[in-house]
């Protein structure tokens, strides 16, 4: 069966390289980088990190993004309260836009889960460890594929997350003015071209529901109306210069194929028709724009 996974870059079969679970009860010896990546998840208590050349405070449901060449060495912050860390090395694998066996998310090196990727992440550390203290047959597929899920949950609630209660998104696990930004230039660079929600979504790797949550929580339109005034704008420009283009012309280089679709969505933006503006009305800076557009 096909399937259409754009996460993934030639299949995902990662090399599981390790596991160890301990408590941190005095600081690593060395300060040092791997060739593959290391993730470890803070199932309890607290420390700290040196990780390239910045201290951070780490605790409970705290993922390490370790990738490979990042230096780091753990450190006791109160013992007390020891953190206990769950390990995993691996290697082979790369996800689509991503260096090969790195994991790429807005927090590097310390990623914040939610409460849901915290009891999931940590279901799968239990899950490891007790497959890994059996030493049963297919021992090592067994922990691939724990690895795999691991990897996974991470790059899902990266780019998809949702609340605990799966009702609504949260947004405090991404920067959202990030998307926004990306999605606002990618209207400036590619407005003539057909766009839809769907095409967003699947550039940026989240769905159409978040797109629309996110940029009306930023800027107070939504993608599409955006979209809209970001070619009628151009439009504009364009009918007030001197290019020698007909309306229909214009309408086409921003993304309209129906010229008079477009005239009805310019009057309804400027109050005034294209053909008008092409008269000399738009030579006015001032030209209003209707109440609600």
């Amino acid at each position: 069966m096909q399937h259409n996974d754009s996460v993934v870059s030639n299949g995902l079969n990662p090399t599981f390289l390790f596991t160890w679970k301990g408590v941190r009860m005095k600081d690593e010896e060395r300060y040092h980088a791997h060739e593959y990546i290391e993730l470890a998840f803070i199932m309890s208590g607290r420390g700290k990190y040196k990780i390239d050349d910045r201290i951070y405070d780490i605790s409970e449901g705290d993922l390490l993004i370790l990738n490979p060449g990042v230096y780091h060495q753990a450190l006791v912050a109160d013992p007390k309260f020891p953190a206990t860390e769950f390990f995993i090395g691996a290697c082979d694998f790369c996800f689509e836009g991503m260096q090969p066996n790195h994991l790429e998310v807005d927090t590097l090196p310390v990623y914040k889960t939610g409460s849901e990727l915290k009891q999931q992440l940590m279901r799968l550390c239990t899950s490891m460890g007790a497959e890994n203290d059996a030493c049963r047959v297919g021992r090592y597929y067994m922990m691939q594929s724990y690895l795999i899920q691991f990897l996974l949950l991470v790059l899902r609630n990266e780019r998809q997350p949702k609340s605990a209660s799966g009702g609504s998104y949260s947004f405090e696990s991404i920067n959202k003015n990030e998307i926004v930004t990306k999605i606002i230039d990618y209207f400036g660079e590619h407005y003539s071209e057909k766009i839809s929600l769907d095409i967003i979504s699947e550039n940026m790797y989240v769905s159409p529901f978040y797109i629309s949550k996110i940029f009306k929580s930023v800027t107070g339109d939504t993608p599409i109306r955006h979209l809209i005034n970001v070619r009628l704008d151009r439009a504009r420009e364009l009918l007030c210069g001197e290019n020698g283009m007909s309306i229909a012309e214009i309408a086409a280089s921003v993304g309209y194929d129906d010229a008079y679709h477009f005239s009805k969505l310019f009057k309804k933006r400027f109050g005034v028709s294209p053909s008008k503006i092409r008269t000399g009305y738009g030579e006015n800076e001032s030209l209003p724009l209707k109440e609600g557009s």
